[in-house]
């Protein structure tokens, strides 16, 4: 919803029927912290109380560097974000995401362990769950990479990973052999569709295609003893399309998840 003020995109939210909302926070959304002066922070925490909405996730988008200059200032970047979280919910703070941009994982790995170990040091200073996301064709893309990553780093209750099963599809990675790799690291789910064409893949809202089981993943989780959050996320391959519009495709996605979730015989809790 980047063409809608944050406090508009929270009313859509709450009266399409959503029980919870991710807020991208990233430097050219309206939504970053850049633009969240004090009177502003106290007014959406609670409009998000008023609407019984959960804040489970903000959205960053962070490359670690080899620049220290520009780690620094990374590292800037995630305390503001992490006070903006506890400011808007302080008492079940959201999870902080992040994807870590492109490589390959052999020539990287090692220096995902010390960058995002500093990032790692920030969230605990903030009592924060920063969640890093595999991403089909970036440095870390499977789920057994994330699990090594977060290992690395202690198994800290602080890190953990986001689930998305677009990035594996077409992958030969089963979606019942990466739930059971994911399972135990992960804090957040996120639900969108894919489909592959000419060797590409494009990325759609979820239960577009059938593509991905959705009622089976849900069940995979819940089974599993995961009970955080199942987010529809909507990729910038779609709402960056001329024509595209937020509230309407928000609805189609509670239509779809909500009929993927009864299919699944599982609890919203």
């Amino acid at each position: 919803m980047k063409s809608l003020k944050t406090e508009q995109a929270i009313d859509a939210i709450a009266e399409i029927g959503f029980d919870a909302i991710e807020i991208a926070v990233r430097p050219d959304w309206e939504s970053a912290p850049a633009n969240m002066p004090p009177k502003r922070r106290t007014a959406i925490r609670k409009q998000l109380f008023e609407k019984q909405l959960r804040l489970s996730s903000l959205m960053e988008h962070l490359e670690p560097s080899h620049d220290d200059r520009v780690h620094r200032k990374h590292l800037d970047r995630l305390s503001q974000v992490f006070e903006l979280a506890e400011a808007w919910q302080p008492n079940q703070k959201p999870l902080v995401q992040t994807t870590l941009g492109g490589g390959h994982w052999d020539k990287r790995r090692t220096f995902y362990v010390d960058r995002v170990g500093d990032w790692l040091a920030t969230a605990k200073e903030h009592e924060i769950v920063l969640a890093v996301k595999p991403h089909r064709g970036g440095g870390m893309s499977r789920p057994s990479e994330a699990a090594w990553l977060i290992q690395q780093l202690g198994n800290s209750p602080n890190l953990r990973m986001v689930y998305d099963y677009s990035h594996y599809a077409f992958r030969d990675m089963p979606l019942n052999e990466t739930v059971a790799t994911a399972l135990p690291y992960t804090a957040h789910v996120a639900l969108k569709d894919v489909r592959q064409r000419d060797g590409k893949v494009d990325f759609l809202l979820p239960g577009a295609t059938g593509n991905v089981d959705f009622p089976n993943l849900f069940r995979q989780f819940y089974t599993g003893g995961y009970r955080g959050d199942m987010n529809c996320e909507v990729s910038g391959m779609v709402w960056g399309k001329p024509g595209y519009q937020p509230i309407e495709s928000a609805r189609q996605c509670y239509a779809w998840m909500s009929q993927a979730m009864q299919q699944a015989n599982v609890p919203r809790v």
